[in-house]
């Protein structure tokens, strides 16, 4: 199943798409985006996708700092981007989400962790990563099971603009390493491949 575009008036403005995707009623357990000012929605993740998040969620658990917590379907706001994100994983300080309300800055997340799907793998690939670099978000980690050359994982970060710096890339198999403050190792031979 892939993802779908939903029409929207192209003169929206910002607070326009935010009021559609908050007031919509939209099919149960889909993941409703606003990227690049589209409404898309996607069905809910497969097994072996969710099986990736569950993993590096249980591995952050340990080595958070004190005070942070990671949240899946936590959306994220991007207004100058038009965007309104859901990604796999989000890590952000508890207080934050302490406000009414859907979403949160996407400035207030520290890390956020994507698993493409195949049907919307050049978001996680292109639009995703310059909207989270130009909100400031310090680390973006990508896990692409569909990468050209075989599946990849890549940590961005020192985010300029729009553009992030590839940190550390390697393949399904290698152990990576995420830095400060998550001092995490995390073994990717455990991740499941099609």
């Amino acid at each position: 199943m892939s993802a779908l575009t939903v029409g929207q008036d192209p003169d929206s403005t910002w607070d326009d798409l935010v009021r559609f995707w908050d007031e919509s009623d939209w099919p149960e357990g889909s993941r409703v985006e606003i990227i690049e000012g589209i409404v898309t929605v996607s069905p809910t993740p497969e097994n072996q996708h969710n099986s990736i998040v569950e993993l590096v969620q249980s591995r952050l658990y340990r080595d958070i700092p004190d005070g942070w917590g990671i949240y899946q379907t936590q959306s994220l706001a991007v207004p100058s981007r038009l965007g309104m994100f859901i990604p796999d994983l989000v890590v952000a300080p508890r207080s934050v989400m302490r406000a009414p309300g859907h979403y949160i800055p996407a400035a207030a997340a520290d890390l956020v962790v994507e698993v493409t799907s195949k049907s919307n793998a050049r978001h996680d690939r292109v639009g995703k990563p310059a909207a989270y670099a130009s909100a400031g978000i310090p680390y973006y980690l990508l896990i692409d099971r569909w990468a050209q050359g075989g599946p990849i994982i890549t940590l961005y970060g020192e985010p300029q603009s729009e553009v992030y710096r590839v940190l550390h890339a390697g393949k399904f198999g290698d152990e990576f390493l995420l830095p400060e403050p998550f001092n995490l190792r995390l073994d990717t031979s455990e991740f499941p491949v099609d």
